[in-house]
């Protein structure tokens, strides 16, 4: 279990020398705390099973729940999972960006167990953030990064958000641009396609590009935040209000405004960009619970409501 909810580690900028020094902890078999387009990610060695165990330990994770694999290009992706031809346009057409592709693992592929937590797949990304391009790219070789924070709490889109973790460095890049987390498609071996997480890239576009249907996920966990109860605050979280509750914080959208509104014209990149941030917010204003205004259930809101949906008091609304 993480040392303390309180544990507030090193920050540095994520210049030369915190990208040399990140990567220095990592190849002696450390975890950092390094920044990308979605939220802050826990990184360590995705070869080294001692430093992947560090990951599970300071997020308190379930071992059940695999973690994505970031690479540095298609080239070294390949390395580590088997791509069809749909794969390889996929990748082509979004990385580097916030989908994960879940691949058949390959034979002999250097990855520590607790990575793909028993399964035959991968989790594969390639990110578009140029300082966790840095850090793989000098490193050689992929890194597991889930997000920086206790398992099943708030995401973080800050490099403030990160607490909690017995971490020693912290990259600081300031706030994520997607400020959600990727999206998270499985290619079986017959060309179908699962949607296991909604995410920064919407499922419309990923069904316009493939030109196939994507069905949803079933019941088991094959890929990161699968679990019924995740990214939750620690006050209870209300949906779909428009009223407050007395001491209740609420988070607007669009015309309802709220203490704090995510995107007063309603636009769900905007809302999607800011919502971790709101929610820790939130979370530290002192009010006694927190409530989130309608959101639309379509593109970029349908990852919005994926997230809401397990942070809320009851898991599902």
């Amino acid at each position: 279990m993480p040392s303390s909810t309180d544990s507030v580690p090193r920050r540095v900028a994520a210049d030369e020398a915190g990208v040399a020094e990140a990567v220095g902890l990592l190849a002696a078999g450390g975890i950092v705390v390094i920044p990308t387009e979605t939220v802050y990610g826990l990184a360590a060695d995705a070869a080294n099973p001692a430093a992947v165990a560090r990951v599970f330990a300071a997020k308190g994770r379930p071992a059940l729940n695999p973690l994505i694999v970031h690479v540095a290009s298609f080239g070294m992706a390949e390395r580590y999972g088997q791509f069809g031809e749909l794969g390889r346009h996929l990748a082509r057409r979004f990385w580097p960006g916030p989908l994960t592709l879940v691949v058949p693992r390959r034979a002999g592929a250097p990855l520590a167990g607790a990575v793909t937590a028993g399964l035959p797949t991968v989790a594969l990304r390639v990110p578009a953030h140029p300082v966790m391009q840095a850090v793989v790219a000098r490193l050689g070789r992929a890194v597991a990064a889930p997000s920086a924070n206790v398992s099943g709490r708030l995401s973080p889109t800050r490099a403030a958000h990160v607490a909690g973790l017995d971490v020693p460095l912290v990259l600081d890049a300031g706030p994520c641009a997607a400020g959600l987390e990727s999206t998270i498609l499985k290619l079986g071996a017959d060309g179908a396609l699962t949607l296991l997480r909604p995410g920064a890239v919407p499922l419309e576009t990923l069904v316009a590009e493939a030109g196939r249907p994507v069905a949803p996920a079933g019941a088991g966990v094959e890929a990161p935040g699968m679990l019924l109860r995740h990214y939750a605050p620690r006050l209870p979280l209300l949906l779909e209000v428009t009223e407050p509750e007395a001491g209740m914080f609420l988070i607007g959208f669009g015309p309802v405004a709220g203490d704090l509104n995510l995107s007063p014209t309603g636009d769900l990149a905007e809302a999607a960009a800011g919502l971790f941030d709101a929610l820790h917010r939130a979370e530290a204003s002192g009010a006694e619970s927190i409530g989130v205004a309608p959101i639309p259930r379509h593109g970029l809101g349908l990852a919005i409501h994926d997230r809401l949906r397990r942070g809320s008091a009851a898991g599902c609304v």
